[in-house]
C-alpha cells in the first residue's frame, strides 16, 4: 500500500495539481488585498464613505453595535456587506483567470501557426511500386 501510494503521489498530474492549488491560494490572497484595500475602499468613496464590510443587520434584538465585529460578539448578524465582497473578489479573480487563459490560448495558436506543415511521409514500398506500374502502363 505504501508502494502504490509513493506511485501515485510522484505522478506528474499530482505534483502539478499540488503546484496549481498553492499558487491558486496565493494569487487568491493577492486577489482578497486588492479588492479589501484598494477596489472596495474606493466603491465606498463613491457611496458616501460606507464600508461595505459594515453592512449587516442583528438577528436578535441583543445586537446593537455599529461595527460588523462588534455586532458578532453580541450575536447572529446577516453580514450582507461580506458577501458582496466576496462576490466582487470572486468576479475580479475568475476575470484575471479568464485574461490569463485567453493569453495561453492565443500563444498556443500563434505557436501552432508558426510551425511547418510536416513534410509527407514517403508511400510505402508496395504503393510506390503499383504507382510505378501504372505510371509504365500508362506510357503505352
Amino acid at each position: 500500500m505504501l508502494k502504490e501510494f509513493q506511485e501515485f503521489i510522484s505522478k506528474g498530474n499530482v505534483m502539478d495539481l499540488a503546484v496549481g492549488v498553492i499558487i491558486g491560494a496565493a494569487f487568491g490572497k493577492i486577489v482578497d488585498s486588492l479588492v479589501n484595500d484598494i477596489i472596495m475602499p474606493i466603491v465606498g468613496a463613491i457611496f458616501g464613505g460606507l464600508d461595505f464590510n459594515n453592512y449587516f443587520f442583528g438577528l436578535s434584538a441583543a445586537v446593537t453595535a455599529t461595527s460588523l465585529a462588534d455586532a458578532k460578539k453580541q450575536g447572529a448578524v446577516f453580514a450582507y456587506g461580506s458577501f458582496i465582497t466576496v462576490v466582487l473578489n470572486f468576479i475580479i479573480l475568475a476575470f484575471i483567470i479568464f485574461l490569463m487563459v485567453k493569453a495561453v490560448n492565443n500563444l498556443r495558436r500563434r505557436l501552432e501557426a508558426e510551425k511547418p506543415a510536416p513534410a509527407a511521409a514517403p508511400p510505402p514500398a508496395d504503393v510506390a511500386l503499383l504507382t510505378e506500374i501504372r505510371d509504365l502502363l500508362a506510357k503505352r
